[in-house]
């Protein structure tokens, strides 16, 4: 697909979300070695405070580009695909926790010289917002955090752990039939989209999802969930504006949850965005705008 037809898919994209920027264009492809890693970034340009944006588990950095493409004339959005994900580099070790994504956070923004970002993670990239965070809370801007905490649903994060184990299908409209049962909040054109950037064709001709399924085997979760336990005690450390997002049909974070993680912050609040569950950032990106562009006003940006 050429970059025009990519364009007018983002324009489609925004036209459902009832958004209009006052430019549509497209994202620099990049590349950056860090570490012993190759990362694939979406660089949206302008000289504004950087934003960096983070994705969930099985996502991409594309999860982003409505959002970013109505920030990107006040603010610099720069958005990674994390190790695993899209078009970065696949761990040989399949090492995949908190721990080692935030050194790829911080060799990331050393790399690129963003100097005091906005994190703004979901899901996942949520999590690795809030260990970085807390430990590097002083050079953080301000910190969202969307539809994920300390305290998360088993039961939901389990249904999206199966979703993102999808074996490999023989077309991608095997993969949109999927994707429309899975998520019927979202329209199957701007599904079609987000698959678009997040599917390979495979050697045999048939399509695989973008993202190493090794980190979701028994072992790798069995880590993660011990890491998770550990970030219950580190985000006390988080000191910057925080904004934690809720997804109000979200199976993995809950009201109370929001709540109990936002109390336990000197500079947090909380938001429940309606008419969207986890992926709160294609569900519904204009309310989740409206509730970001207020907090980074009041955060001095």
């Amino acid at each position: 697909m050429d970059r025009s037809a990519e364009l007018e898919m983002l324009r489609k994209a925004l036209a459902i979300a009832e958004l209009n920027p006052s430019r549509v264009t497209l994202p620099d492809d990049r590349q950056v070695i860090v570490g012993n890693m190759r990362f694939h970034y979406l660089d949206w340009g302008g000289s504004g405070h950087p934003i960096l944006l983070l994705h969930g588990g099985g996502l991409t950095a594309h999860t982003w580009d409505v959002m970013a493409v109505n920030l990107r004339d006040r603010y610099h959005c720069i958005a990674l695909d994390q190790r695993g994900h899209g078009d970065s580099e696949w761990s040989p070790t399949v090492d995949y926790g908190v721990e080692t994504q935030v050194k790829d956070i911080e060799g990331f923004i050393a790399t690129l010289g963003l100097e005091n970002p906005v994190l703004v993670g979901q899901s996942m990239g949520g999590l690795n917002s809030m260990a970085y965070a807390s430990r590097y809370s002083a050079k953080v801007k301000a910190l969202v955090v969307v539809d994920v905490g300390p305290e998360i649903n088993p039961a939901g994060t389990q249904k999206i752990r199966e979703y993102a184990s999808t074996p490999e299908q023989p077309s991608p409209a095997a993969f949109l039939e999927r994707a429309v049962k899975f998520n019927p909040l979202r329209d199957p054109v701007v599904l079609q989209r987000s698959l678009y950037y997040n599917l390979r064709e495979t050697p045999n001709g048939n399509w695989s999802l973008k993202h190493d399924q090794r980190r979701s085997s028994e072992e790798a979760n069995r880590r993660a969930t011990a890491q998770r336990e550990r970030l219950s005690a580190w985000v006390l450390k988080i000191s910057c504006p925080t904004l934690i997002i809720r997804g109000a049909k979200s199976e993995v974070l809950t009201d109370e949850a929001a709540e109990r993680f936002a109390s336990s912050l000197p500079n947090a609040r909380w938001v429940r965005i309606e008419n969207a569950g986890h992926n709160v950032q294609g569900d519904n990106p204009a309310a989740l705008l409206d509730a970001m562009l207020p907090f980074l006003r009041e955060s001095g940006l």
